[in-house]
């Protein structure tokens, strides 16, 4: 089964644009509609993209000893770019959970 794809067929697309979800798949017709998350991802995604930071930096003050706006330009894009990609990543992966484990939820 492909990621960012329906879990039912694997063929329609599941995201609209970065992140929001397809209402149904194009191919296959499952509907992905009620299919919400919650806050799930994005707290799986603070978890990991945070403690990646924090032990990063930690790491960079004390090996290298940088000025701070030094941390901000590493740091800064690392935290949006992971945070977005990750959210994306976990989204996927807790639908296709979902319709793993509850296939009578999706009509």
């Amino acid at each position: 089964m492909q990621l960012f794809r329906c879990p039912r067929c694997g063929k329609g697309k599941l995201y609209r644009n970065l992140l929001d979800i397809n209402d149904q798949c194009s191919a296959c017709g499952l509907s992905l509609r009620a299919r919400e998350q919650g806050d799930g991802p994005a707290f799986f995604a603070i978890l990991i993209i945070g403690a990646a930071a924090a032990i990063g930096a930690a790491i960079v003050e004390i090996k290298y000893e940088p000025p701070f706006w030094l941390h901000a330009v590493i740091w800064i894009p690392f935290i949006i770019i992971g945070t977005l990609v990750s959210l994306r990543v976990l989204k996927a992966a807790l639908i296709a959970v979902q319709y793993q484990y509850r296939k009578d939820d999706f009509n």
